[in-house]
């Protein structure tokens, strides 16, 4: 069995006559990128609150890192919420190795850190500027530079996308998935469904305070997949009850098989079709946009 990073079981949350969080369950493996989802107001940031334990559930209950939140495991965890927290009239390095040193870095140790990162973020000519003077982009570099300098086991992480170009976002996935390689866990909330794709291995997927999808993307996505396949092929197609063609480019059609028509079986019925050549023959699986769009308004139906 896998070993739990974080376990959440059954947890709500009201403010006053407000429910944020009615019951919301999931557990994080240790060393994968785990996904928390959902729409503006499902929940989400009160779920990473009280898994940090800057909340307390109402009812439920939250292990991390092996048990309850205590300052010991505090230190083995980096977090990034969406809204910045860093202090905007503190010149970038003197930032950034103040916070390090706050989660237990030695003061030489996290100049040595921050250097090696502001070079790899293109941030080494800034680093004398005031937080206040940066852009948005370069702001949102040094928050997952501050995130990750203590090297943390558990790294929670809001928007980390948010104001960067592509050449950065590429730059911030690869640093991400480096820290999965050193054995960090990664618990990451996002928007951006195709980084979900790229980067997260599961995900929950939370709708007006509850789960409403839970599980491996590879999974969900073929679960969603609703029999549909893409093929690539010269001639005619055979003609099959109930099979519809969603969209056409060129020689590839997206098609739409009927229920009873596995895929394997659609596969044979090509290959012994006379004077059709099949170039290419896949499941046509839905993009994580797709998934999330269907799940959250079927909820709201």
């Amino acid at each position: 069995m896998p070993e739990n990073v974080i376990s959440v079981s059954h947890i709500a949350k009201s403010f006053g006559s407000a429910q944020a969080v009615r019951d919301v369950s999931f557990d994080v493996n240790k060393g994968e990128v785990f996904g928390l989802l959902g729409p503006n107001g499902a929940g989400k940031t009160t779920t990473i609150r009280m898994i940090l334990d800057i909340f307390r559930p109402d009812t439920g209950n939250i292990a991390v890192l092996g048990g309850p939140m205590d300052d010991a495991r505090k230190n083995r965890i980096g977090y990034m919420p969406e809204e910045r927290g860093l202090y905007k009239d503190m010149r970038i390095e003197e930032c950034v190795v103040y916070l390090a040193q706050l989660k237990g870095v030695p003061k030489d140790e996290a100049r040595r850190r921050a250097s090696q990162y502001f070079d790899r973020l293109d941030l080494a000519a800034h680093k004398k500027k005031k937080i206040n003077d940066l852009s948005r982009g370069m702001q949102q570099k040094v928050q997952i530079i501050a995130t990750l300098i203590h090297q943390p086991d558990l790294i929670i992480i809001d928007e980390p996308f948010a104001n960067l170009d592509p050449v950065n976002t590429r730059i911030v996935q690869d640093l991400l998935l480096g820290e999965r390689e050193r054995g960090a866990t990664i618990v990451m909330s996002t928007h951006l469904m195709f980084q979900v794709e790229e980067l997260c291995d599961r995900i929950v997927i939370i709708n007006k305070g509850q789960n409403v999808l839970y599980g491996k993307v590879d999974e969900i996505r073929r679960t969603y997949s609703d029999n549909a396949i893409r093929v690539t092929a010269q001639g005619e197609m055979p003609q099959i009850d109930g099979m519809m063609e969603l969209s056409r480019k060129g020689n590839t059609r997206t098609l739409s098989l009927p229920p009873a028509l596995p895929p394997r079986e659609f596969m044979r019925i090509l290959a012994e079709t006379p004077n059709l050549n099949v170039e290419q023959f896949e499941l046509a699986l839905p993009t994580m946009d797709d998934v999330f769009v269907k799940v959250v308004q079927g909820v709201q139906s």
